[in-house]
């Protein structure tokens, strides 16, 4: 069986971009892979967090993917602070890694250009730890999206390096999971380009978000003057409302806002009315159940505890033939 590892940020919440499109693939891919999904609390203090904020956001971000359906007991599910393994392999891989080769990565340049203030060390080497949550479990397959590619590379590039220099085809080459058809892009609310929280609070409808707030959002999505003559194209911030009404509504009601469109009666305000109902009635199961998960501390303890083991299980083996390959003690 093939393994996948793909991390997950413990920052923000989870909003339906999230989960129409990772946690759909995450859901599929622990039925049929050896899945190790971490939350990848090490790459976050590169922005300093707030050490009980951190550790909030840890537990929250859990339960989330927990109540979304995740199942520890078919994936490993753990903390990647839980993994001393992983710090061991990223500083025995930076022993590997050439300056100059990451200064040339794409995001450590935008970091620079982004907070001039804070530009660590852990800026310049974040794509060796990445290397190491990955190749750490040995992975086959890595869920990326098109930003993260040149990581995925480097991955490559630093297993591959050492092969050379200790065990031809100790660790896999791993490549960008996928699934083998397009996947789903949820546009933002504000009128162009992706849902995410990164694009502002009021561009993603969040999956714990309460009733109010989810209507207040969707009232304020950006639109147009409406159409001018029967069956004109829509422009992108049109077909973004009717695509994320596709998402959470009936096809009736899509076909009734359709046909509205083309025969040029289309309100915006009812159409984003009914958008805004159909969206709580979809989120509200969901979020009850992130509360409920949430509440239920004792079990994301023994989820923690659960993914933890397994985790260093796996790590254990690799870094146990690691330490033999670099001479070390076992």
């Amino acid at each position: 069986m093939e393994t996948v590892v793909s991390g997950i940020r413990p920052t923000g919440r989870l909003h339906l971009g999230n989960y129409f499109g990772a946690m759909k693939n995450f859901l599929q891919m622990q039925e049929t892979h050896n899945c190790f999904f971490f939350i990848a609390d090490y790459h976050s203090l590169t922005t300093h967090p707030n050490p009980g904020d951190l550790r909030a956001s840890v537990r929250k971000v859990l339960s989330e993917y927990l109540a979304c359906g995740l199942d520890p007991d078919k994936c490993t599910l753990y903390v990647q602070s839980d993994l001393p393994e992983t710090a061991e392999l990223y500083l025995l891989l930076n022993m590997h890694a050439y300056a100059g080769e990451l200064e040339r990565s794409t995001t450590f340049k935008e970091k620079i250009r982004k907070q001039p203030d804070n530009i660590n060390a852990g800026l310049l080497t974040y794509p060796v730890l990445m290397a190491s949550d990955i190749l750490i479990h040995r992975a086959d397959k890595v869920p990326v999206g098109k930003d993260q590619e040149q990581h995925l590379e480097m991955t490559r590039t630093f297993g591959n390096r050492f092969n050379r220099m200790y065990r031809e085809g100790f660790f896999p080459e791993p490549v960008a999971f996928n699934f083998g058809k397009k996947l789903v892009k949820v546009p933002g609310l504000d009128g162009s380009g992706k849902m995410g929280k990164s694009e502002g609070a009021g561009n993603a409808i969040f999956l714990s978000e309460d009733d109010a707030s989810v209507k207040k959002k969707v009232m304020r999505a950006v639109t147009d003057a409406g159409p001018e003559k029967p069956n004109q194209e829509k422009p992108e911030v049109i077909e973004n409302l009717f695509t994320l009404l596709k998402l959470v509504s009936t096809e009736e009601t899509v076909k009734h806002f359709d046909d509205k469109y083309n025969d040029c009666s289309i309100r915006y305000g009812d159409m984003k009315k009914q958008l805004a109902e159909d969206m709580i009635r979809f989120i509200r199961p969901l979020s009850e159940q992130i509360r409920d998960t949430a509440a239920d501390i004792k079990h994301i303890d023994r989820v923690i505890d659960l993914g933890r083991e397994k985790a260093r299980e796996s790590a254990g083996k690799t870094m146990q033939e690691v330490r033999s390959l670099l001479g070390f003690r076992p």
